[in-house]
């Protein structure tokens, strides 16, 4: 017996969770169940985090969440619980199955069977935001070594696990190319502990339009955060509904599992909605507690179900559907064909699968770093960029000298172009005139200069080389 956490959430939440639990319970799941409130009541409570400390301790003594969809209340600087959950519990991989149900359900694509390993804590989910000045503001893109090689391992290990073929990896290196091409450069080495696993990569665009023209080329698909979080919505879009799609977020210790859509708050309290994305979260959660006999046979039945053409008002269409039936009627539906198999859908057949080998990850040798510049960001309302740098070249010493001003990434100086538009926000790179380096103090020399010469310096960047390797990206025009 298992003792799993559960949310009801908001909005459609209740009545699809009543159905998930109804349908696996019915089917033998070995749980317990200790409920808690998260979402909308406890955001207008006051708690900006839409979750009470009793409440973590639930779920972090559990171990196991199956959370329905919740409603962020807009405004008031409430943050997202989903992104919260994740990040406080280390559930560093989110992993969306993708699957045709043609011709039961409609797509364009019938035999499109695609896993989505998205990575779930980093990159510009880190929330990491600021208004630097009048007209630009930032956000920052963390990218790790460490959360690069634990989701691009958990991607070969789960294609190894269920017998897949191949992974492909989605990024923006040609342009990110320190972020992304780290994420590339450790899939690449991972890639070679796997050499049975066909490994291939994409530029993130390009890669996109295959996926939705030709989801069928793709097998595995690991990515950063962000891209991931958009194309596992339209992979599961295309393959016939984002409302049929479930997720699982994976950590070392802990894990949440949900459908992959929102509270749908308009459908309330009607007893129409799809339970099917969050029933598929639950079959993903029963094989991972090890409860794989009641997984199966609760996917069968929704298979059959499907084929049967017992639908929910989303999914119902004339000449296919046979009924269109209530949140709870279909629920009903699928506890009726448990033991059964579909007969044109291909029925799984879910193994023991072996526990995945992943590794803690183990910290590399330091690499000798060494500060070969800075970037002083300045907030200046002028636009000419040749006015810029003759005051900004009052700041240049006898060891280090202003040697390029970017605005928006963009080359503006020495040898701009009049017709690039610029903002109020400069980069100006200073660099050190022989080949040993920066140290800190100069740095803040600069800063005090900057202070007496009227400079508004929002904001450094210190340009480091690791093992003689620039680690910073040129200005566009370099």
């Amino acid at each position: 017996m298992t003792r799993i956490t559960v949310a009801k959430g908001d909005g459609i939440g209740p009545e699809i969770m009543d159905a998930t639990l109804s349908i696996i319970r019915a089917a033998g799941a070995r749980i317990e169940v200790d409920e808690i409130e998260v979402g909308e009541k406890v955001y207008l409570s006051g708690n900006t985090s839409g979750i009470a400390p009793e409440s973590w301790d639930t779920i972090r003594r559990n171990k196991i969440f199956l959370k329905a969809p919740i409603t962020t209340p807009q405004g008031g600087g409430y943050k997202s619980l989903n992104v919260t959950t994740r990040k406080f519990l280390g559930l560093y991989s989110n992993v969306r199955p993708c699957m045709s149900l043609f011709p039961f359900v409609n797509t364009k694509h019938p035999v499109m069977d695609v896993i989505i390993v998205r990575e779930n804590e980093e990159d510009l989910y880190a929330g990491i935001e600021h208004q630097q000045t009048d007209e630009v503001v930032q956000c920052l893109k963390l990218i790790s070594r460490p959360g690069c090689e634990r989701i691009v391992r958990y991607a070969f290990e789960y294609a190894r696990q269920q017998n897949r073929k191949k992974v492909t990896c989605f990024t923006k290196d040609n342009i990110m190319k320190q972020t992304d091409g780290l994420f590339h450069a450790v899939f690449d080495e991972i890639a070679r502990e796997y050499p049975e696993i066909e490994n291939e990569h994409w530029i993130i665009d390009i890669g996109a339009a295959k996926l939705a023209d030709t989801p069928e080329a793709f097998d595995v698909i690991v990515m950063p955060n962000l891209y991931g979080d958009v194309l596992s919505d339209v992979a599961a879009q295309i393959a016939g509904s984002v409302g049929l799609a479930g997720s699982a977020n994976i950590g070392e210790e802990c894990a949440m599992f949900e459908a992959i859509h929102g509270s749908a708050p308009r459908r309330a309290g009607q007893n129409v909605a799809n339970p099917s994305g969050l029933l598929q979260g639950a079959i993903m959660m029963l094989n991972h507690i090890g409860q794989s006999d009641v997984a199966e046979n609760v996917q069968n039945a929704w298979l059959r179900t499907i084929e049967e053409g017992v639908h929910t008002y989303d999914i119902y269409k004339e000449g296919v559907s046979s009924r269109k039936v209530s949140t709870s009627k279909f629920a009903e539906a699928v506890i009726a064909n448990l033991g059964k198999k579909p007969e044109n859908l291909k029925a799984v057949a879910y193994s023991e699968s072996p526990k995945l080998n992943l590794p803690k990850y183990q910290r590399k040798k330091p690499a000798v770093k060494k500060l070969e510049g800075v970037d002083l960001f300045v907030h200046w309302p002028g636009e000419n960029p040749d006015e810029l740098a003759s005051i900004i070249q009052k700041l240049d010493r006898s060891d280090v000298k202003l040697s390029m001003i970017t605005n928006r990434g963009i080359k503006v100086w020495p040898d701009g172009f009049s017709e690039t538009f610029c903002t109020d926000h400069w980069r100006c790179r200073f660099k050190p005139v022989s080949a040993d380096g920066l140290n800190s103090a100069t740095i803040i020399e600069l800063l005090n200069s900057a202070l007496v010469h009227g400079v508004d310096v929002i904001k450094t960047e210190n340009l480091y080389s690791f093992d003689g390797k620039p680690a910073f990206s040129l200005g566009q025009g370099q």
